[in-house]
């Protein structure tokens, strides 16, 4: 059986040539239209192939660790499947995770290559020490077509034969709530995504995405889609322009859109101001973090002719589970905002879910858990096809987070949640975020969801004051943040009211306001607790 998912290209190629395969925004033309440069299927193909032949010609080789430093667009796409067909190893790491921490990650996953835009090549010059191992720089700017091109006459590059266990990539968490990890995806793991993605979603070739988080770019060339990239800096998601995404989406027919709720929170707003609608929007993926049922009811009216779906999962396994809006509107959100947690569907086929007692510390077998019982908290761990067994050179963080059996390997998600009657997988938090009180542990999602109804506030967090004592900070609305003492002590008032209407919520005495929370790189949706609660713990 093949595994590599370069195949797909090539098929693609053969079954649909002409068809788009990536347009780039260039520019725009008088009328405000975006400008792009476009490339068919059959082009890619023969452009990742010349790539290929390119990276052959430098040095890179079957194995070869490859760390890129490229904007999201056409190169990106090309070079990723160039490196996959080679069977080199592609290592990926968020650039707005910030320098210090971006060099520690280099350092980590020792790569031989360097595949970046030149401010990428400068800083590999400019810190040598952690660049130490790269013994091949290839820059990308305005030379790199012309050596494309100057490889294209080598003709088609033969996919590698690679096994189902063997590395096809580095890819790095994004350090939300600890030190970003390099997760190791292998080529099976990849193509079981790959076909995950297809038979639940019903995703068909000929297909336009719009995705908002670049590697979900990656597999629109094995499921037949054309890919519009986004006129937004993917390493500050939160300054996009809700009106260039509006725009690309009506100018280029889009069907298919992947994006954090903190995005579709902007974007949906200013549809709403604007009047706008969506008709060919077929589905929107939200993920990254807990959708609220709120968001859901606010894009179904924007999308008329398309479902939302929220897949749960993690850089080490995805997809999980699913749920679309309508089975969240319908039969969940009321349960939410009650503070049940979120609902983020049923598992997906192959997949297996359970719900354990917590554990501190390694747990070396699967023997050792202990399942809790349907509707009961307890922590997450996951299994199938599309897990990923380890992480890159670290064995404690192996054994934290994967668990043996006889078939194989269990992940250990790090967050909390239940299973209903029904098979669902309900999340309740991060395990190390929920605050263990002397009358029992109190949830982030949970908690969240009874003060996130205040129509004053946009979102909260709950944070451990010390000694498992609770606390929310609140980041009001833009128009609602407290400007006087008075104004102060009301909306404290009014939570405290909110906090006692709720048992869950009751042992809750203090309250604090942020104007901005500070989130993950990544979505800009997952909101870091631990900094907050680093921060109020004093007060």
């Amino acid at each position: 059986m093949a595994y590599n998912v370069a195949h797909f290209l090539a098929q693609q190629a053969v079954a649909q040539p002409t068809a788009a395969a990536v347009r780039a925004p260039v520019g725009h033309d008088g009328s405000g239209a975006i400008r792009y440069v476009a490339r068919s299927f059959s082009e890619l193909e023969a452009e990742a192939a010349a790539t290929a032949h390119y990276f052959t010609a430098a040095g890179i080789q079957r194995g070869t660790r490859v760390l890129l430093m490229v904007r999201p667009g056409l190169d990106l796409i090309r070079i990723v499947f160039a490196l996959f067909k080679m069977g080199a190893v592609p290592i990926v790491i968020d650039p707005g995770m910030g320098l210090k921490k971006f060099l520690r990650c280099v350092r980590h996953s020792q790569p031989a290559a360097l595949v970046g835009i030149t401010p990428a090549i400068w800083i590999a010059r400019l810190f040598r020490p952690s660049f130490q191992g790269v013994t091949i720089k290839l820059g990308v700017g305005r030379g790199f077509e012309q050596k494309i091109d100057g490889f294209k006459s080598s003709g088609s590059f033969a996919v590698v034969d690679s096994a189902v266990d063997e590395l096809a990539a580095i890819l790095f968490t994004s350090g939300s709530t600890g030190p970003a990890k390099g997760v190791c995806y292998a080529h099976g793991m990849f193509l079981a995504q790959v076909n995950a993605i297809r038979q639940q979603y019903m995703i068909q070739p000929g297909e336009i995405d719009l995705p908002m988080l670049p590697v979900f770019a990656l597999f629109n060339p094995a499921l037949g889609m054309c890919t519009v990239v986004p006129n937004m800096n993917p390493s500050r998601p939160a300054t996009v322009d809700p009106a260039q995404i509006v725009r690309a989406i009506e100018q280029n027919s889009v069907t298919n859109s992947f994006g954090s709720p903190a995005l579709w929170t902007k974007i949906a707003r200013y549809c709403e101001r604007e009047s706008i609608v969506l008709p060919s929007v077929r589905r929107i993926l939200m993920a990254g973090a807990p959708v609220p049922p709120a968001l859901m009811q606010q894009m179904r009216t924007i999308i008329p002719n398309g479902e939302i779906h929220t897949p749960y999962g993690a850089t080490e396994a995805l997809p999980v589970s699913s749920i679309s809006a309508s089975e969240v509107l319908q039969q969940t959100a009321a349960r939410t905002q009650l503070g049940e947690g979120t609902c983020v569907g049923r598992p997906l086929p192959n997949v297996a879910v359970r719900v354990i007692q917590p554990v501190d510390g390694p747990i070396t077998v699967i023997d050792a858990v202990q399942e809790v019982p349907a509707g009961a908290i307890g922590e997450i761990i996951v299994q199938g096809p599309s897990v990923t067994r380890a992480y890159d050179q670290l064995e404690q963080a192996d054994a934290d987070a994967k668990i043996a059996d006889a078939i194989g390997h269990w992940h250990r998600m790090g967050d909390m949640g239940w299973l209903d009657a029904e098979g669902r997988l309900w999340f309740c938090g991060r395990k190390v975020e929920r605050v263990l009180t002397a009358s029992g542990a109190m949830y982030t999602d949970c908690c969240e969801a009874i003060f996130n109804a205040h129509p004053q506030v946009f979102r909260s967090a709950l944070i451990d004051l010390g000694e498992g004592r609770p606390g929310v900070v609140i980041e009001p609305e833009k128009t609602a943040f407290p400007s006087s003492g008075s104004a102060r002590a009301s909306f404290i008032k009014s939570l405290k009211a909110l906090a006692m209407s709720h048992t869950l919520t009751a042992p809750i005495q203090d309250f604090f306001f942020e104007r901005s929370f500070p989130v993950d790189v990544r979505h800009n949706a997952k909101i870091h607790r631990l900094s907050l609660a680093r921060k109020f713990a004093t007060k």
